[in-house]
């Protein structure tokens, strides 16, 4: 297995009392959009991302709690489930950069979660991957994350080597070892839109995104905007999209400025679990919203059907 994880596991992420890339130039792309993040986790994501590129390892194992329940990489069923695991398989050399893009939510004073999503280059796992993950914290540390993201474009046949055979592919994601870990104002967003996606119920979802909302299936590209187009759209998808009718919800996390949940899929579709990332504006209504999960599971025939429910023809 260690052959597998040389090219780097899926992004990581940190929790330090303070960041010393805080005001600094780091070794990466600074582009993330921190604009819906708690300020403290802001900065330690920074700092984070910018010792995992240097391959410190050291430094990088410093944010995991001893502790940790479980990192997970949600598309090829890697679990490592405790932080002596993750230090084998890290990258120590080379010249990929792992950098963030966007943070929703956060830790305040140490405890709380987030969403993050990152980019890893193709130097460090064989091809350029664009994760969602979700986070936990606890007393300033890492103690569960979930990495997930579309293999579509990944090399078929490096795909199949990496993923873990069904019969030993996880499916608990310890979600249940951590009591409830977001704000009260993402966790009922969360829980009404999950519930109203699974039940199929349109306009009960759109009406918790603002006028100018933008919703994005980031496994099959498409983009819709506006909140009456949003209705149409999951009206239409209802019983293509694995995040709709008959999805559950598995884990909530963030804070009042953003965060998500991620869900199981719908059967049906062939996909068993993804993220949905939520923007949040003043008022708490959903501003953006990103959904990621492995499109490749969804079979070309299906995914090219859920791309063309996008437009209104």
């Amino acid at each position: 297995m260690k052959s597998i994880w040389a090219f780097g596991f899926a992004g990581l992420l940190g929790s330090l009392p303070l960041s010393s890339y805080a005001g600094s130039a780091v070794p990466y792309p600074d582009i993330a959009d921190i604009s819906h993040a708690e300020p403290e986790t802001a900065r330690l994501f920074k700092s984070f991302f910018a010792f995992k590129s240097q391959k410190n390892i050291d430094k990088t194992m410093a944010y995991f709690s001893s502790r940790l329940l479980t990192y997970t990489d949600a598309t090829f069923g890697w679990n490592q489930d405790s932080p002596d695991a993750i230090r084998k398989v890290l990258p120590h050399a080379g010249q990929g950069i792992s950098y963030p893009t966007r943070i929703l939510g956060g830790s305040i004073r140490g405890a709380g979660s987030a969403v993050v999503e990152f980019t890893d280059t193709p130097e460090l796992f064989g091809g350029e991957l664009r994760i969602v993950g979700a986070v936990d914290f606890k007393d300033g540390k890492i103690i569960r994350w979930i990495d997930y993201w579309d293999s579509s474009s990944y090399n078929e046949e490096r795909y199949h080597q990496f993923r873990k055979s069904e019969d030993q592919f996880p499916t608990d994601f310890k979600e249940s070892g951590i009591p409830q870990n977001a704000s009260k104002r993402i966790h009922d967003i969360s829980r009404r839109l999950q519930s109203a996606l699974a039940k199929g119920d349109a306009p009960t979802a759109a009406a918790l995104f603002s006028n100018d909302a933008v919703f994005e299936d980031l496994a099959v590209r498409t983009q819709i905007r506006g909140q009456a187009a949003i209705e149409r759209y999951f009206d239409r998808i209802r019983s293509a999209a694995p995040y709709a009718m008959e999805s559950r919800l598995r884990h909530i996390v963030g804070s009042d400025l953003g965060g998500g949940f991620e869900w199981y899929g719908r059967a049906s579709t062939g996909v068993t679990t993804g993220i949905m990332a939520l923007t949040l504006d003043q008022n708490g209504k959903i501003s953006r919203a990103a959904s990621m999960y492995d499109g490749r599971l969804l079979g070309k025939s299906k995914a090219s059907d859920l791309r063309s429910l996008a437009a209104e023809l």
